[in-house]
């Protein structure tokens, strides 16, 4: 059910290559400014490194997921004119997909709140914002740059909150080392069902062997964790993108709509 929500870059005209922009560091071996094309663009819109993006210092490529907003935008919103083409358009496409990735994002988390027998009691108001987000991101390309996405972001947010309380009603944290952030924490082979890790930065985190099912995972910043041998099956909120910035193994556990990535196999 979340195939659509991710990323297809066959049918994208290499968006997140040109319209984002990034800065040397662990992620990434060179700066690049917004709109400028990735020195790794081919023509056809592909990546020439796309087999050896870690190897060459692109972790930051890696681990990025637009949630599909690049077809969309490429293949609907621009009805398949890309910006090499049309280039009076180029900077009207940039400008778009960020929002789109953003609402993009949302209908990914929106649709794991609709498929979870807790939320019953609010699934009036998911379906209602859901719709309303799928909406938002088939406006025309003025009305999209029109749009306060903030403000829609702020009610989806409040549901997706009501979301996490109900699902994981049920359980008590046993964690007993509680903080601001967990990075290089070491949690390993903890029992953390249940636990609400929203937003917080884990990098590093050393979470191998331990139960997360039911945990809440929105927002958190799991780059370099290590989820060997970790169940992460019911967790909430989970994304590609997170899973691609961790450490994992074979023996990792994750959802089924989700895919362990090849450096995990390796």
């Amino acid at each position: 059910m979340f195939d659509e929500l991710k990323s297809d870059c066959k049918n994208c005209f290499g968006l997140c290559c040109v319209a984002l922009p990034y800065a040397e560091s662990a992620d990434f071996p060179v700066n690049k400014d917004r709109g400028q094309p990735c020195q790794h663009l081919c023509a056809n819109h592909l990546c020439s490194i796309h087999d050896q993006l870690r190897e060459k210092g692109f972790r930051g490529c890696v681990t990025y997921e637009c949630f599909g907003a690049g077809q969309h935008v490429s293949q609907n919103i621009f009805n398949g004119n890309n910006w090499r083409k049309e280039s009076d358009r180029a900077k009207e496409m940039f400008a778009i997909f960020p929002i789109v990735q953003q609402l993009h994002e949302m209908l990914w988390y929106l649709m794991q709140a609709l498929g979870l027998k807790e939320t019953q009691s609010i699934q009036a108001s998911l379906q209602k914002i859901y719709e309303e987000t799928v909406e938002l991101s088939t406006k025309t390309p003025e009305e999209i740059l029109e749009l306060d996405i903030d403000v829609h972001r702020s009610e989806v947010n409040a549901l997706l909150i009501e979301t996490s309380k109900l699902y994981r009603a049920k359980y008590t944290s046993k964690n007993k080392k509680k903080r601001l952030d967990y990075v290089e924490a070491n949690l390993k082979g903890l029992d953390l069902q249940g636990d609400d890790f929203r937003g917080k930065l884990m990098i590093a985190a050393n979470l191998s062997h331990s139960d997360l099912r039911k945990a809440d995972f929105i927002g958190a910043d799991l780059r370099d964790a290590n989820l060997s041998g970790t169940n992460l099956k019911e967790t909430l909120f989970l994304t590609q993108s997170q899973l691609n910035s961790a450490r994992g193994d074979h023996h990792t556990q994750i959802p089924d709509y989700l895919e362990k990535p090849s450096h995990w196999l390796e």
